[in-house]
């Protein structure tokens, strides 16, 4: 948290930047600085909110609000028109969660405990929900591919329907892993609850919530701040709207939740650290996604659901890969190393894309 108070500091200087009308590519980078340590106190509000109202309450706020920085940053841009960019960070997460932050955990952990091992019942469920998120995002691609659909209408209303559904899927996993099976996966998250309160004095319930707030509202300004600066500083800096998309917005919106999981993956709680990495994902592709397509009717920014043949095929094989590595329910370095060297490949791809 220490590090999270000292790079407040980009906060003010984004907002001074952005009313002097400084370079947008300076502007880009200090609302970017400034975004990580607010969604940072984002998700720690919300843990902290969740140790007041009980393991299953905390745990529907922790699945909903996880992404919270990353969907206010989708929302902003998609009512700017950058729909390519939203689509491209929707790809971004998932892939980043999958290979560069489960990887990272399972290098860093695997470096200091020779085996980890985590919840057999965590991994079935994780390897089920990516290969419905992989079908989700399948469809409207190979509808679009395979339908003479010009004016992309048949294809929005294919994502609007696979949209619904998807999230009635998500709907029902966590009926499944906070109500008719909580106990099968109550245990870490007990354990989580008993260690995240040995480390510090909790917050008040009063201002758990003042820092919920607080953080969102500072989102919305520095993302309206991002957003504005991206077409600018995305040609300053010569990269491509879907590198930045892939790599550097979901990196923003979720860095302080990859530290997290890298540290207990540290701390031998590989549970939670799966939970994060793997969870994420499906968040994003089975709710995120989905609430973007309605988001964007709303807005009168249509988004469908039919991604680029190479984004859908490099979201399949990292689900493939990351299955392969979370199905023993273990984890050592090496494997860790493996989706960090994926993640590298299909990030020099998507630079010259």
């Amino acid at each position: 948290m220490k590090l999270l108070a000292i790079l407040l500091i980009f906060v003010p200087a984004a907002i001074v930047a952005e009313y002097m009308h400084a370079n947008p590519v300076l502007i880009f980078g200090l609302a970017a600085l400034g975004i990580v340590p607010l969604s940072g106190y984002l998700g720690k509000a919300t843990e902290e909110i969740s140790t007041h109202t009980g393991p299953t309450l905390g745990g529907l706020m922790n699945a909903t609000l996880g992404n919270l920085a990353e969907l206010i940053i989708a929302v902003l841009a998609l009512r700017a028109g950058l729909v390519d960019l939203v689509k491209a960070s929707i790809t971004g997460s998932i892939l980043g969660n999958l290979l560069l932050v489960l990887g990272a955990a399972q290098l860093a952990g695997g470096l200091k405990h020779k085996v980890q091992r985590f919840s057999v019942a965590l991994a079935g469920l994780s390897m089920s929900l990516l290969v419905v998120a992989v079908v989700g995002l399948v469809i409207p691609a190979v509808f679009l591919a395979t339908h003479t659909d010009p004016s992309h209408i048949l294809t929005r209303k294919v994502s609007v329907g696979v949209a619904a559904l998807l999230i009635v899927g998500y709907a029902l996993s966590l009926v499944y892993s906070m109500g008719t099976h909580r106990s099968v996966f109550g245990e870490s998250a007990e354990v989580a609850r008993e260690e995240h309160a040995s480390d510090h004095a909790p917050w008040s319930i009063g201002k758990s919530i003042a820092v919920l707030l607080g953080s969102a509202a500072f989102v919305g300004w520095l993302s309206e701040i991002l957003v504005g600066s991206t077409e600018a500083a995305i040609k300053g800096i010569g990269l491509s709207e879907v590198f930045v998309g892939i790599i550097i917005v979901p990196i923003i919106g979720n860095a302080a939740e990859h530290s997290s999981a890298v540290l207990m993956a540290m701390r031998n709680r590989m549970d939670l650290a799966v939970s994060i990495a793997i969870g994420s994902s499906v968040q994003v592709a089975l709710l995120i996604a989905p609430v973007l397509v309605f988001v964007g009717l709303a807005l009168g920014q249509p988004m469908d659901m039919a991604f680029n043949i190479f984004e859908v095929a490099a979201v399949t094989l990292a689900v493939g890969v990351a299955t392969s590595v979370v199905r023993d329910a273990e984890s050592h370095w090496l494997e860790g190393a493996f989706l960090l060297l994926v993640y590298g490949m299909l990030g020099v791809a998507f630079f010259f894309f």
